[in-house]
């Protein structure tokens, strides 16, 4: 699952290549924390709701994965605070320290309410608690959550339910501008790891309307020392175009002119760490978005985390069907990516935000060509992270063409050298010989003497 920006925007201008440069002087005000817009919530739209699992002593493929109590030996994410900018993070015993950093959709909440229950699934797998014979565990379990909510499905624009039908779905509700003041809000509020699990996808061929975003995200890295981890976008959600990969018969071409999707905040990728998803296998997940951005990946399926709707965890979210959807997406790599984060910073504090990046990216599985846009750099690897010396740069964020090489003739094989052997089986010999010859010596030689007649 992957929270999508649908309001408050326009398609911009025509842009097919990179982010335009930050204009920092559009940086937005964190202050307010309210929404920018009057919403509503209709009276007739429960809230999501949410299937239990993940109980018990089992861990979840994912934390396997990462080797989560191998990286614990180095570091648990002390002293480091993780703004969650989402649907909310609802209270839950897991998340103790739990702190309402402010609402921008709802006027009057501030940040701990979660009628979404994706914001808290988002939340526990960075943070939440480890409890005695529960398998599942947050990546950062001594780090500190600060939720802001930006976005919601339950929402809309007040006034807009007069002109529904009472079974119709809300439009849901995210301003792009107010995702860019939350961000600035989270860094001002001392946030050492900000995770968005939060996409706008539209055309490629259009720049979205998201310069404020930009200078926000700009702000957050180098002027705030914030680490920004963002998710890539699913293919099943709002994105569903995708982009494409890496040509066979034009490997070199410049995967930012070939764009069929931009997704934002992703394509930020000078001040963001944009993850995407891989399954059990350490495959690329069918839903994940490629991209020119992608800086790594980590494990999107197979999801067990908090319950927004009471106190143990979950695996699914109830649908329209009153089905089960697992709990999957770009949404849930990220936090696993912004968990090794707060591992890293605090492990290493004095590794400034741009070096922590490069640090994940440098230490991860990487694929055989380097990099790729469907896993970046590779799946993320917490021990790695926090014990491994890095190069001191990485191989571009681009295809590498595939080229021949003359590999080396073999020398021939240097003549076995018998001249030991030779000489030992000579001396050998000529001591057996001696050996021989005074044992013949050594038998007494008789002679036959004949008698004549005369001697009678």
């Amino acid at each position: 699952m992957s929270a999508a920006l649908g309001l408050g925007l326009d398609h911009g201008v025509a842009y097919a290549d990179r982010p335009p440069p930050v204009n920092p002087g559009l940086l937005p005000p964190g202050d307010p924390a309210v929404p920018p817009d009057k919403t509503e919530q209709k009276s007739n739209t429960a809230c999501v709701s949410t299937q239990q699992g993940g109980e018990g002593p089992a861990i979840p493929p994912p934390q396997r994965a990462l080797d989560l109590p191998r990286a614990w030996e180095f570091s648990r994410g002390a002293g480091q605070v993780i703004a969650v900018i989402d649907t909310g993070v609802s209270p839950h015993p897991r998340l103790p320290d739990l702190e309402a950093g402010g609402d921008y959709v709802a006027e009057g909440g501030d940040g701990t309410s979660d009628c979404d229950a994706h914001g808290t699934v988002v939340a526990g797998i960075v943070a939440a608690k480890p409890v005695e014979g529960q398998g599942f565990s947050g990546v950062a379990p001594d780090a500190r959550v600060i939720s802001i909510r930006q976005t919601s499905k339950m929402f809309q624009m007040a006034g807009r339910s007069r002109e529904q039908r009472p079974e119709d779905q809300p439009d849901g509700y995210g301003n792009i501008d107010a995702l860019a003041s939350a961000v600035r809000r989270a860094a001002d509020r001392g946030a050492t790891v900000i995770n968005i699990s939060l996409v706008l996808c539209i055309s490629g061929s259009y720049n979205p309307a998201d310069g404020p975003l930009g200078a926000a995200l700009r702000y957050a890295t180098l002027e705030r020392n914030a680490v920004v981890v963002v998710a890539a976008g699913n293919k099943e959600q709002g994105c569903q175009a995708g982009n494409p990969g890496i040509d066979p018969l034009k490997p070199n071409d410049d995967l930012w002119k070939n764009l069929t999707t931009n997704v934002t905040p992703a394509r930020y990728d000078d001040y963001v760490l944009t993850v995407g998803s891989i399954d059990r296998n350490g495959q690329p997940s069918a839903f994940s978005v490629p991209g020119p951005w992608l800086g790594v990946a980590a494990p999107g399926e197979d999801i067990v985390s908090l319950d927004a709707r009471g106190t143990g965890t979950i695996n699914g979210f109830v649908n329209q069907q009153n089905g089960v959807t697992p709990l999957k997406g770009t949404s849930f790599a990220a936090p696993y990516v912004a968990g090794v984060v707060a591992l890293v910073r605090a492990r290493f504090p004095e590794l400034s935000a741009l070096e922590v990046i490069k640090r994940i990216e440098a230490t991860a599985h990487a694929p055989a060509e380097g990099w790729n846009p469907y896993v970046g750099y590779g799946a993320v690897d917490p021990v790695a992270a926090l014990t491994n010396e890095i190069a001191p740069t990485l191989p571009p964020k681009q295809p590498t063409s595939p080229h021949s090489m003359q590999l080396a003739v073999p020398a021939p094989p240097v003549p076995p050298d018998h001249r030991a052997r030779n000489i030992a089986l000579i001396g050998s010999g000529t001591v057996a010989l001696l050996l021989i010859l005074g044992m013949l010596a050594s038998f007494p030689i008789r002679r036959r003497f004949g008698v004549s007649a005369d001697d009678m």
